[in-house]
């Protein structure tokens, strides 16, 4: 058998995998096992945004490995608090608690946003607020949050009282608000539902609410955030701030982590007992967030994602004024979504046979999430495969 057939032989059918099997990445390319080489525009769900092979990432890890891979956390570490301290002067809040993963950083943020509604209320029938066409992930906690029927419906009976609102529609969120609401929870650009970006009054809007109703506004940036979108989160972009922050993805760029962050009136909620991780801020993932920063830092990278996110929408609009088919161009930084007016699943795959990897975000949206570290000619050598797939489907 071949790797596909394997993995087809070995794995629970969970993913609808592309029949591709891959060895090794370096920069912004990644290498399967026949040595074919790809251009990444997705890096891993917007996780690898370094790209492949980073020499300090890949050195800080290394010695980081022959030092302290994991204790417990009973007991501190250097590498844990550092990155902590990254966290608290990177989003402005005030206490962090490690995951492994967005699901479990939405679910802790969850958790924080009913504890407090427990203690000032004294009693646990809290609501929550979500949005349509939102991604939180695919727990039976957050796949709730999560507002798409066709993630949950397999799965019921799921977690209580969660409604959902319409994105960018405040009169739909104020309609929701009642006095057993215990939090908000909002992507700034939905990413997984089709890139769709919150307009600024919205957001503030939210912000509003929540300081009327004291209830938390949750904001996940777990794909959005850590750069991707030009600012190291996207709310600065906005002028507000949570009350509790999901992250993920990029803050560990290849080494699985999450976390979720809050000030200090929700964040003092939380008591021990209430929450634990097993795995949550180990040494080598504190050692990769800490490194994460310094490079994003020392790197420039912010002011780079900023500079080629315009290039990359300035040749998406030319190619959107060339072909009819291309709906909408929209998003932020390098966080970029094109609604095509048919489904997009046989483009994704002729750019992939083209070495070009993109994904989908619903049935007719392609979605780019490339590291931050592509260059002009990166870019056009995506716009060359990505216009030749879409004149196949003409």
């Amino acid at each position: 058998m071949n790797y596909y057939e394997q993995s087809l032989d070995a794995l629970m059918h969970a993913y609808g995998r592309f029949d591709v099997t891959f060895d090794h990445g370096e920069g912004v390319h990644l290498y399967d096992v026949n040595h074919k080489e790809y251009l990444d525009f997705f890096s891993g769900i917007g996780v690898n945004s370094l790209g492949y092979n980073y020499p300090e990432y890949v050195a800080s890890m290394e010695k980081q490995m022959h030092r302290l891979m994991h204790i417990s956390n009973y007991f501190n570490t250097v590498e844990t608090i550092e990155a902590a301290n990254c966290i608290k002067k990177a989003t402005k809040l005030d206490k962090v608690f490690f995951t492994n993963s967005g699901a479990e950083s939405t679910e802790g943020a969850l958790k924080l946003a009913r504890k407090y509604y427990y203690l000032k209320h004294g009693k646990a029938d809290s609501e929550v607020i979500s949005f349509h066409h939102s991604f939180h992930g695919r727990t039976t906690g957050s796949v709730k949050l999560t507002g798409n029927p066709n993630y949950q419906k397999a799965f019921g009976p799921l977690i209580e009282e969660v409604q959902y609102a319409t994105l960018n529609d405040l009169d739909s969120v104020k309609s929701l608000i009642n006095d057993k609401t215990a939090a908000i929870i909002v992507e700034p650009v939905q990413g997984e539902g089709g890139v769709h970006v919150c307009t600024k009054d919205f957001l503030q809007g939210l912000r509003q609410l929540c300081n009327e109703h004291d209830i938390a506004l949750i904001l996940d940036e777990v794909q959005c955030g850590m750069g991707r979108t030009g600012t190291i989160m996207t709310y600065f972009q906005y002028d507000i701030m949570p009350d509790i922050l999901c992250m993920a993805k990029g803050i560990g760029a290849g080494f699985p982590m999450g976390a979720f962050v809050a000030n200090e009136k929700f964040a003092s909620a939380m008591q021990p007992g209430d929450h634990g991780s097993t795995y949550g801020g180990n040494p080598m993932a504190g050692n990769a967030c800490r490194t994460v920063f310094q490079i994003i830092e020392e790197k420039n990278l912010l002011s780079h994602v900023q500079e080629i996110s315009e290039y990359v929408i300035e040749k998406l609009d030319e190619l959107k004024d060339r072909y009819p088919c291309i709906k909408e161009r929209r998003g932020l930084g390098l966080m970029i979504g094109l609604e095509f007016d048919r489904p997009v699943k046989d483009i994704v795959k002729s750019c992939l046979d083209k070495g070009l990897i993109v994904v989908t975000a619903g049935p007719h949206v392609v979605r780019m999430l490339p590291p931050f570290i592509i260059e002009e000619k990166d870019v056009d050598q995506m716009i060359h495969i990505l216009e030749s797939a879409i004149q196949e489907i003409l």
